[in-house]
């Protein structure tokens, strides 16, 4: 494979102009974790002596109901601070668009180009383009949960903490050096939404840490342990939906990690029904119920029967009983309704003790 490599050796130019002159800095990134570390460095342009000279971003896409053309949140803060903006559609040198997109990349004689969630491949002739190379503000403690999901992965694996990499982009995935890594505690309540919003802030925070001292953290930068490492699949629609045979713990986190798309989904005779909050699984609330049995409809929570954790399997076998955690969910949604507490549920009639929560195919 090949390396991507960046003249940091030059010390008598770049040592130089990295204490002296503003270092021209092109952006790169889409979505609202991106446009928050954005805004924070051209708030810090002075102090941490950068130059921001271009943002490149994903094309305006249709959205909404009407599907009229919306720009990225990283564009539209961009425009706000009138920084020229980029939206190439390929760097690909085997095509027009492509070596264009190059050809306008080099005009702008970026020293450093940070990227974050862009969502564009950029290939090994882009990131050897500025002269101090690319660095990603990654969402995951790498190597672990490399790739396009990771503050979702984190959550869904139930894992304790994750935090930001600042990492010197190759052409592998999310496989460069790593220059800097900042740790952060997953909350038993997180939310995939609660955990963007904290890692796009110390993303933030972190980025500005290793501008203060480039050359330094360049000249430190650790290799990736390519054993340590898994990949951060992105997510599809389907992942939401809820298989009750699996344990209530596996259920909650991804009622969680998946808050708020796809969002956790299950079927009430044939009905679609997002579940939208639910408890910490208190173990003491166990159930001899099949899975997807709704065993309680109460004011603080629905309880519904999950299936068996391996270590509970094993000791209902040995005691030759067939007890199951039950999962304890806040706040529904039917289709077509307003999202229901668990309280407003058990003044009304749509669902009742010993109802049926099943798969789409039943």
């Amino acid at each position: 494979m090949t390396t991507a490599t960046f003249d940091l050796s030059n010390t008598s130019i770049n040592n130089n102009k990295l204490s002296t002159e503003r270092l021209r800095v092109v952006f790169a990134g889409t979505p609202e974790f991106a446009a928050i570390s954005l805004e924070a460095l051209i708030r810090q342009q002075d102090a941490l002596n950068i130059n921001i000279v271009a943002v490149y971003t994903q094309p305006d896409r249709k959205a909404g109901r009407g599907q009229k053309l919306s720009a990225s949140a990283v564009k539209e803060v961009a425009l706000a601070n009138d920084i020229a903006v980029e939206q190439p559609v390929t760097f690909k040198k085997s095509s027009t668009e492509g070596m264009a997109a190059r050809q306008t990349l080099r005009t702008y004689q970026p020293d450093l180009m940070i990227v974050a969630a862009y969502g564009l491949i950029l290939p090994i002739g882009v990131l050897t383009t500025p002269t101090h190379g690319c660095l990603n503000i990654h969402a995951s403690l790498l190597p672990r949960w490399r790739g396009a999901a990771p503050i979702h992965r984190a959550l869904l694996a139930g894992d304790d903490e994750t935090g930001i990499t600042i990492m010197q982009m190759d052409k592998g995935l999310d496989t460069g050096d790593m220059l800097y890594k900042v740790s952060a505690s997953i909350e038993p309540d997180e939310t995939a939404a609660s955990l963007h919003d904290k890692m796009a802030a110390l993303g933030a925070t972190a980025i500005a840490t290793v501008l203060k001292e480039l050359s330094h953290y360049q000249a430190q930068a650790v290799a990736q342990d390519d054993s340590q490492a898994n990949y951060a699949e992105k997510l599809v629609k389907t992942e939401g939906e809820v298989d009750w045979t699996k344990p209530a713990a596996t259920i909650e986190r991804q009622i969680r990690g998946l808050t708020p798309w796809p969002g956790a989904y299950t079927f009430l005779n044939g009905q679609r029904v997002k579940i939208l909050a639910a408890l910490p699984i208190n173990t003491t609330q166990k159930t001899d119920k099949p899975a997807g049995t709704v065993v309680s409809v109460g004011r603080k929570a629905i309880l519904v029967a999950c299936g068996q954790e391996a270590e509970q399997a094993n000791d209902n076998a040995a005691h030759d009983v067939q007890l199951s955690n039950t999962l304890a969910i806040t706040k529904l949604q039917f289709a077509g309704g307003k999202p229901m507490t668990a309280e407003q549920l058990c003044h009304g009639n749509q669902l009742n003790d010993g109802d049926q929560f099943t798969a789409e195919s039943k």
